[in-house]
């Protein structure tokens, strides 16, 4: 989708009679915690009401549906849209550790193809748009799959059963009298594909010195427009929409940007322009029975989320609004503002959630083909292994600010935490030397008792050690509630945190000092492993959603089966809480190399060569 930061503004000249005022009930929906809006017939002057509206969502056996944008194809794919793909993918694998049924948790994905900046684009280059839209799309799927990420459904609005969900939501949004027509005149960025008051246009020298009009926040030429077009009455939602964000706090993440779309609706909530003359955008979807105008792009894009669930058929209502949309912050009010008001207008509750993350940019600078330092993904996926990379960007990624990339940074993360830290683990207590026996050595509750500071000659347990058992034991948890509040970065440091302390762990009982030949040493030598694969085979499983390639890996050289892979068959170190322990005496999966070899530097440096 595209970027926009601003509402429309705009002045109309409005036919036909005075309007009635548009009835509603609002009405919770149980199990869910979400409400609907039931439409009840016009009465006085048009006006919408509302009762206050409540929500949470804490059962986990209920169906979830994540999203991401989809993606505008005027250019091929950067990091930017991967982040955001990947960040709705880790979310929705997390989801499937605890819900493990197939038909329980659905992402999709996509590509926006319509709207006036494809049209141009498609005549500069020589192209019907059809065309350009099947070559950056074809992009867009194909490194999503490279990338691993697990999308139920990859959208596009090109599609036969996305025109039909859009033109039947026009026609109930026609049917409850939100639409009608007006002269629109005011300043249009193609670029953008959005609207601008007065206020957000400026100007600036063009290529020959005359003084352009462009968009203030983005500085893409914007151009006046005159014409007639079917307008929403967007206003009439100023007061329902506040009143859903106040008895939700939750429904918009992170906190920040709650309150910026309060802020906005504190502010006038003018119509919205929904449609364009067709003689001057053709590239797009027809308004039912009026050929002369095509659908808006933005109001196009959005029902994209109802077509991937059946829309308008019946089986959309066992996923709506069990929704997380995954979105940039630069698309926040189309939907945070726009979006719910157009689904209240058609009858449907609003979202269940709206995950907002900031962008990426380069060694300081916003990436730009003109400053020559676009990352291409694939070649980083390439370069740093799809697992390495998706590490890199969901570990250094915060929602709450923009982030910096630069090669540098990511081999020095990957090289410490998942080659050295993780890795070197791994190594350690796997290797022939210290586990000669290659299997899951047994535990051995004298050494390391239930409670600390019990006394004895077989005791070897320390303060510390009991900490790395606390910290673990509750790790997943904590992981949990991190994916919870879209905090995946503060997850991956949580794991992070607790791989630092096992290595301290092993670090400070150095098993390969211990004997097991030797009676007093093998009960201890056997224990520290345990624990320290106990604790790997943890990491292995919270890290599934982020990297599963390499979750994979150290899972199965644990020899964890795949049905022991599951948040819910995660029981850390039962024998030191009295419970048996599948895998005590397990055979060690084969051998598979370094679980992430380090980065020559000289690789990182690659990257910048073959940045497009």
């Amino acid at each position: 989708m595209r970027p926009s930061h601003v509402l429309p503004g705009h002045r109309l000249r409005r036919y036909g009679p005075a309007g009635t005022m548009l009835r509603v009930c609002v009405r919770p929906l149980g199990r869910l915690g979400t409400f609907k809006v039931c439409f009840q017939g016009y009465v006085g002057p048009r006006h919408y009401s509302s009762s206050s509206f409540s929500g949470s969502d804490d059962s986990r056996d209920a169906r979830a549906y994540f999203t991401t944008p989809i993606f505008y194809v005027n250019a091929a794919p950067h990091i930017g849209h991967l982040y955001s793909a990947l960040l709705a993918d880790a979310l929705c694998r997390h989801r499937r550790l605890r819900v493990p049924s197939a038909t329980a948790t659905r992402l999709s994905t996509g590509t926006d193809e319509h709207g006036l900046k494809i049209q141009q684009a498609a005549a500069t280059a020589g192209l019907a748009p059809i065309e350009l839209c099947d070559r950056v799309s074809s992009q867009f799927q194909q490194l999503f799959q490279e990338a691993g990420v697990s999308s139920t459904d990859f959208i596009r609005t090109t599609e036969a059963r996305h025109r039909l969900a859009v033109q039947h939501f026009w026609e109930v949004l026609k049917a409850r009298g939100l639409l009608y027509k007006g002269l629109y005149e005011g300043w249009y960025c193609a670029s953008d594909e959005c609207f601008l008051p007065e206020a957000k246009v400026t100007r600036q020298p063009g290529p020959s010195g005359e003084s352009c009009p462009v968009s203030l926040e983005s500085g893409h030429p914007v151009s006046w427009t005159k014409e007639e077009n079917y307008i929403f009455r967007l206003s009439q939602f100023q007061e329902p929409l506040r009143q859903w964000l106040r008895g939700n706090p939750q429904t918009i993440t992170p906190e920040p940007f709650y309150h910026a779309v309060l802020q906005w609706l504190e502010e006038e909530l003018p119509d919205l322009s929904v449609s364009r003359r067709s003689s001057h955008l053709h590239w797009g979807i027809p308004v039912p029975g009026d050929d002369s105008q095509t659908i808006y792009v933005w109001l196009d894009a959005l029902v994209n989320y109802l077509t991937v669930i059946g829309y308008p058929n019946d089986e959309f209502k066992s996923w709506w609004p069990a929704t997380s949309h995954i979105i940039g912050k630069d698309i926040l009010k189309f939907h945070a503002i726009y979006w719910p008001a157009l689904l209240l207008g058609a009858g449907l509750s609003p979202p269940h959630r709206i995950c907002v993350h900031s962008h990426w940019t380069v060694c300081g600078q916003k990436m730009s083909k003109s400053l020559g330092n676009v990352v291409d993904p694939r070649t980083c996926l390439e370069h740093y292994t799809v697992d390495g990379f998706r590490y890199f960007l969901l570990r250094q990624g915060v929602p709450n600010w923009d982030c910096d990339y630069y090669d540098e940074k990511v081999v020095k993360l990957l090289d410490s935490e998942l080659a050295d830290a993780l890795g070197g683990l791994l190594n350690r207590c796997t290797a022939n030397r210290i586990n000669p026996s290659g299997t899951y050595p047994a535990f051995c509750t004298t050494c390391f008792p239930s409670e600390p500071g019990l006394m004895g000659p077989s005791v070897r347990a320390r303060a510390e050690d009991y900490a790395l058992v606390r910290a673990v034991a509750t790790l997943p948890k904590q992981v949990a509630d991190h994916f919870d509040n879209f905090q995946i970065y503060k997850a991956l440091e949580a794991v992070s945190s607790c791989v630092r302390q096992t290595n301290g762990f092993v670090q400070r009982h150095a098993p390969w000092k211990l004997n097991w030949e030797n009676p007093a040493d093998a009960p201890w030598l056997g224990t520290v492993l345990h624990v320290a694969l106990e604790c790997l085979r943890v990491f292995g499983t919270l890290l599934q959603p982020v990297t599963p390639n390499l979750a994979d890996k150290l899972l199965s050289r644990l020899g964890v089966s795949a049905t022991e892979r599951s948040l819910g068959k995660l029981r850390f170190l039962p024998r030191f809480y009295g419970h048996p322990c599948p895998f005590e005496g397990r055979r060690l999966g084969p051998e598979t190399g370094l679980l992430f070899p380090r980065l020559d530097q000289s690789r990182g440096w690659l990257v910048k060569a073959h940045r497009t």
